[in-house]
């Protein structure tokens, strides 16, 4: 059988429907897997043993050429699908930009959800086979599960994320950078400050201050990734406070971060897609959820702790909101070290 997967955005979400691959293959091992991807987001799911091969979209890349690229790369990469002629298709995005390939895919059979679990309702009129969501299927990897055990219902899954496949090469490029650093032989904590939304994140003031206690109580040497010029130039305040002992990563590709969340003994973060991606690789995780719900988004199981906003409104899904500052606060600095603490000195063990 040839199965397609759409599943076209963001970082975390992409992270989150991996499970979805254990799930197919538990059931039909010779099953033959395609995913169609952001090409952005596609280096995650490069050396996956479950896949076949990744169609890559180019669609910001496209909008930016204009028009006449946008047309010419849709119709080139439904041409490229509908050449496969895939038996079943899985839409586990649920907006019109999926449906549109998942309708003109080519596939007879064409999986997505009802009307209460889509995000667009025009996908609706893209599959011929669409699976009610439950109360059992709250987190957003079960979500996309719902959708594979209605077209595999033999499948099991063995774990709650991932997993993730990383390049021997990106490994040993982190391995020459955390020696050139000296930070080989001791503990790798990972702080990650930024997150897509304003009311996400972490007060800066707040990550300064673990960031210095983490230096000077636990004799620990954070590193801090970031992935645009604002997450910099946040990662350089909070490492100057500690007069330079909290390290400002060197941006690399996206295999090489995902090599350095795995060689971490601890990843702390927002509700954003490192976290996400740390999980998956079993790396022990701190997250910090404000409007968003931990207990749908946040990674499960006893190697993540998950600590949500105790305001009343939380969660909120807003994204400018007057309370900002005092929903930043509410997770304290204590809390987010304590935590800390407790996951590394599991790790030690």
């Amino acid at each position: 059988m040839r199965v397609l997967i759409v599943k076209i955005s963001a970082l975390g979400d992409v992270v989150h429907a991996l499970p979805v691959l254990t799930h197919i293959k538990s059931a039909y091992p010779e099953t033959s897997i395609d995913w169609l991807v952001e090409e952005a987001f596609a280096p995650l799911l490069d050396g996956h043993p479950a896949l076949r091969r990744i169609h890559r979209l180019g669609l910001k890349r496209w909008r930016r050429q204009g028009p006449g690229a946008v047309w010419a790369g849709v119709m080139d990469t439904l041409k490229e699908l509908r050449s496969e002629r895939y038996d079943l298709v899985l839409d586990l995005q649920g907006n019109c930009k999926s449906g549109l390939f998942t309708l003109l895919c080519g596939a007879p059979r064409r999986y997505g959800f009802s009307s209460s679990g889509v995000r667009e309702w025009p996908n609706l009129l893209a599959t011929n086979h669409k699976v009610q969501l439950t109360a059992a299927d709250h987190h957003v990897s079960d979500r996309s599960l719902a959708l594979a055990r209605a077209a595999f219902p033999l499948g099991t899954v063995r774990s709650l994320a991932g997993p993730m496949s990383v390049s021997p090469a990106a490994r040993t490029a982190v391995e020459k950078q955390l020696c050139a650093l000296g930070l080989n032989g001791q503990s790798l904590v990972v702080l990650q400050y930024g997150t897509t939304w304003q009311t996400k994140l972490w007060p800066l003031d707040s990550w300064q201050d673990l960031a210095l206690r983490m230096c000077r109580e636990d004799q620990l040497r954070p590193v801090l990734i970031w992935g645009n010029d604002e997450e910099h130039r946040a990662a350089e305040a909070i490492s100057r406070v500690t007069d330079g002992r909290a390290l400002v990563w060197p941006r690399g590709s996206l295999q090489e971060l995902a090599a350095l969340l795995e060689r971490a003994d601890l990843v702390v973060g927002g509700d954003t897609g490192p976290i996400h991606i740390a999980a998956a690789l079993e790396t022990p995780t701190v997250s910090i959820f404000r409007v968003t719900d931990a207990s749908r988004n946040g990674p499960r199981g006893p190697l993540h702790i998950r600590l949500q906003s105790p305001l009343e409104c939380s969660p909120c899904l807003r994204k400018d909101c007057p309370r900002d500052s005092e929903c930043g606060h509410s997770i304290g600095v204590d809390q987010v070290l304590e935590a800390s603490r407790a996951l590394l000195s599991r790790r030690s063990m």
